[in-house]
């Protein structure tokens, strides 16, 4: 497992950058340079073998006699086969080649993978490709003739009537080579494919570097044991295949230079054309390039021994005259063989090389607009399919650049297009002011589809581009850090919404009343950190967070609607900090970099950091009644050879019920009728949710929403620094700030026409209901005691000021209202001024006992009526007195007794 190979650093958001798309770990050969393509340009690369130059005339003999004695070996084995099986003219060397393997295993061949995205009426678009070399395997049909003759003449003229070894061209290689000529392999074009096969097979099978460069090394070792196995090879080969089935095998195995292989990508590279298309001058001068593939390639024009203006020996200029001479040199090996006129060899010849270089589609930055999408797709192949117990290579990067799959996903063109373009419309790739960045992600409810992925900047894996231009960058800000993404932003109040969803949980309804204001916040519930020990589960502390303006909720509804921080805060005192933690784990919520979220006070408010799409799968599971699924890119895989490939499934899971669910989509609605997101209203008729995030400052911006068939989250903010958006205007644009919301409306109006949308669930009555709860008497505490105990009930100290009671002066007489109220209300708490005092009774007492006792516990204000009574006991006696006996007056009320007399 290899999974994060760095290329480079570039400050930003956590910013190491990853492997790009088109990235290469092929082994060392040669070096890929000047053939136009985006990448490392001092990576090696395996080239398909090709011929030997100039050689020692010492190496020569020895080779001379090494080659002659494998030559007798195998002159007596095909000529006296009946000797060699009865041992009468066995020698060692027969032995020796009658023991070795006579089957070769020719394994795949590398082939480039492509990765495809659907357009709408079906077709598909082609995005990128990815290959250690650049190869495209044909057929013999889909190969100019032209080619195909010029292969035999200029590499194996007897390739048509040899077993599989050229033993007269083998004998003449090297006896040219013992004389000090150039070195001659002397290879027919069957132990060619076999050695490029061996190498293949060699190279493929290893999974480091240093495997690969001792693979390749064991398959090209100049030595007699090497050479016999190749021409045992050669003739079991023979045996099996048609002469043009070696010969289509050969031109498709083929080195063209760099990492150009096969006939076919060479043809498309060096002229823009498909093999089967090929010219005469055109075929001639790629199968010039196989002899020396760095000597003859065609796409360095600055070289100054083979580039477009070479000067020959005669002083005249001659494009690619390395090549030309070698091109010729077939040209005429193909009249000699008759398989071209002389007409056509003369106009071949004096027809100049002037290559059409073609770079084929490589990595990422082919994609446009959609590059971000690409390498979030390279990256799930190199992650899925990486074992993890090889800690020195990647299998996933392995086949992707080279098991030759064909990748389709479930990008839409229609909406990822939609989302460049607003992008690019409200927000530029870069700015003197702040390193801004802006990303839109779109997901599809139900199915976790990744259906769009855009962002304000052009792709390039290129370190020195990126240096150059801060419009360029190669970190996906829209995914985690393990697939190429950032380290995340913080969310701002978009995290709100797990808060809610576990107040709901908890059984709380959306109407419930508490205590929203603005005031300091000192302890809160956090289950996770109960160790049994010191820690018991609270967090202590201070906080106060500040309101965005003076908007106030008190209700969970209000404070949804109106993103008021300081009603989500008391909504998270009345709960776990622990559970609300898990109940955003259950969106699949985490840091962007892969570790657990930690959740304090402040990260109810969105401090912690999430990438874009971790948020918007979020979005989608509210939008599907709570039922959460993982983000998936890849619709379909295959292979080359046809069989699919299960690819990535995407995982769902009930996050919340459907019930907390409804009630959730129910509040979230309310936000674009006069809420915080009003300006996202796209205003064609289909529900939607959403919830807007700012964070400090207004470092970053969000506009997060859904409607029941599309997810799309919207972040516009600074990739690395702290300019505030409010105080930030783009060229002839709106505030940096609100960008987001034409952003968002600009996507969703689209997704909104082509997918529809239907209403959400309507929230169960136990969710909407008003909760009402005891007011705690109080009466007799000190007004501190007073105001604690009403707090911590969920209420609203007010202060009512004095009344009369008759408890001691400063104690609490009373509350209005009292019984019941909802929670969040405010209770208003009067204190006794200690100027009441306790009636006595005076009933039965004459009038004079009666003043006097009244007189004597305080009261002066004293009236005496008379009324008739029938009861002759009770005249002169007091019948009647208020205030009642018992109850309480102040000094100076009136006090009212009636004396009974004799009826008149």
């Amino acid at each position: 497992m290899s999974r994060g190979v760095v290329t480079y650093s570039q400050v930003g958001i956590l910013g190491s950058l990853h492997l790009g798309c088109g990235s290469n770990r092929s082994k060392p050969v040669e070096a890929m340079t000047g053939n136009g393509f985006t990448g490392s340009s001092g990576t090696l690369h395996y080239m398909a073998v090709s011929k030997r130059s100039v050689g020692g005339v010492g190496s020569g003999v020895l080779g001379f006699l090494g080659l002659s004695a494998l030559t007798g070996v195998l002159i007596t084995t095909a000529l006296t086969p009946a000797l060699a099986v009865t041992g009468l003219a066995a020698n060692n060397g027969i032995a020796l080649f009658e023991n070795l393997p006579g089957y070769l295993n020719i394994s795949a061949l590398s082939a480039k993978s492509d990765i495809y995205a659907t357009r709408s009426d079906g077709s598909v678009a082609h995005l990128a490709s990815f290959f250690d070399e650049d190869r495209q395997e044909v057929g013999w049909d889909a190969i100019s003739q032209f080619a195909k003759d010029a292969a035999v003449a200029a590499e194996d003229p007897r390739f048509y009537s040899h077993g599989g070894v050229d033993l007269q061209g083998s004998l003449r290689g090297a006896v040219i080579t013992a004389l000090g000529g150039k070195r001659q392999g002397g290879s027919s074009i069957t132990q060619q494919y076999v050695k490029n096969v061996l190498i293949n097979n060699g190279v493929n099978a290893a999974t480091t570097p240093k495997a690969k460069e001792a693979a390749y090394e064991a398959a090209s070792e100049p030595t007699a044991a090497r050479k016999l196995k190749e021409m045992r090879y050669a003739i079991s080969l023979e045996k099996k295949y048609s002469k043009n089935q070696i010969l289509t095998g050969y031109l498709n195995i083929a080195g063209f230079g760099g990492r150009v292989y096969g006939i076919e990508s060479a043809a498309e590279y060096y002229y823009g054309v498909p093999a089967k298309d090929l010219t005469l001058p055109e075929a001639a001068s790629l199968l010039a390039i196989i002899n020396e593939p760095d000597r003859f390639r065609l796409d360095k024009p600055n070289d100054k021994t083979n580039g477009a203006q070479t000067v020959n020996a005669a002083g005249v200029v001659t494009p690619y005259a390395d090549t030309k001479g070698r091109r010729d040199y077939i040209l005429k090996e193909m009249l000699q063989y008759k398989k071209i006129t002389q007409q056509q060899h003369d106009d071949a010849v004096n027809t100049p090389i002037a290559p059409k270089i073609t770079p084929p589609s490589t990595g990422c930055q082919t994609a446009a607009g959609s590059a971000y999408f690409c390498d979030y797709v390279s990256w799930v192949i190199r992650n899925q399919y990486d074992d993890l117990a090889t800690t020195d290579v990647n299998e996933g990067t392995q086949l992707l650049q080279t098991g030759g799959l064909q990748i389709y996903t479930t990008l839409d063109l229609d909406l990822q297009n939609r989302s460049e373009t607003a992008i690019a419309k409200n927000v530029p790739f870069s700015s003197p002011q702040l390193n801004i960045g802006s990303v839109s992600v779109s997901v599809q409810p139900g199915t976790g589809r990744i259906l769009a992925m855009a962002q304000n900047k052009n792709y390039s894996n290129d370190p020195e581009q990126i240096a150059q231009s801060p419009d360029y960058s190669a970190i996906n800000l829209s995914s985690d850090f393990s697939y190429g993404g950032s380290g995340g932003m913080q969310p701002g109040s978009t995290f709100k919404v797990f808060t809610l969803a576990e107040w709901l949980n908890e059984g709380h309804s959306l109407n419930e009343t508490f205590n929203g204001s603005r005031r300091d916040f000192t302890r809160f519930k956090d289950s996770c950190n109960a160790s049994g020990g010191a820690s018991d589960g609270t967090w202590n502390g201070h906080y106060n967070p500040l309101n965005d303006d003076q908007t106030q909720a008190n209700t969970a509804l209000a404070a949804t609607k109106y993103s008021v921080n300081s009603a989500f805060v008391s909504m998270a005192q009345q709960l776990d900090l622990c559970k609300i933690r898990q109940t955003a784990a259950a969106f699949n919520v985490r840091h962007a970099d892969g570790t657990e979220l930690q959740l304090p006070p402040a990260a109810v408010l969105g401090t912690e950091y999430v990438s874009p799409l971790t948020m918007a799968t979020a979005f989608a599971g509210i939008a599907n009644k709570g039922l959460f699924c993982t983000p998936i890119a890849i619709d379909k895989i295959m292979k080359a050879d046809g069989s699919e490939v299960t690819p990535p499934a995407s995982k769902c899971s009930q996050a919340v019920s459907e019930d907390v669910a409804a009630a959730m989509t129910y509040a979230l609605q309310q936000t674009f009728n006069g809420g915080t997101a009003s300006a996202s209203n796209t205003g064609t008729g289909i529900p939607h949710i959403g919830k807007t995030g700012t964070t400090d400052s207004a470092v970053s911006t969000w506009m997060d929403g859904a409607s029941t068939k599309v997810a799309t989250v919207v972040w516009v903010g600074n990739i690395s620094g702290s300019v505030n958006l409010r105080n930030t205007y783009f060229a002839g644009r709106q505030q940096a700030a609100v960008v987001r919301h034409q952003i968002w409306k600009d996507v969703m109006t689209l997704a909104d026409q082509k997918y529809g949308g239907d209403k959400f669930a309507t929230p169960s009555s136990t969710t909407l209901r008003q909760v009402l709860v005891p007011i705690p008497d109080v009466t007799g505490l000190t007004p501190d005691a007073a105001k604690k105990t009403i707090e911590d009930a969920g209420f609203v100290y007010a202060d009512g000021g004095q009344r009369d009671s008759n408890l001691p002066l400063g104690q609490v007489a009373g509350t209005e209202p009292d019984g019941q109220a909802g929670r969040g209300s405010t209770v208003q708490v009067f204190t006794s001024n200690g100027l009441q005092i306790q009636v006595p009774t005076v009933l039965g007492f004459n009038q004079a006992q009666a003043n006097s006792l009244l007189r004597t516990v305080g009261f002066s204000n004293i009236a005496v009526q008379k009324t008739a009574v029938s009861d002759s006991t009770k005249i002169g006696l007091v019948v009647t007195q208020s205030p009642s006996a018992g109850s309480y007056a102040k000094r100076t009320d009136l006090i009212q007794i009636a004396i009974g007399i004799a009826p008149q």
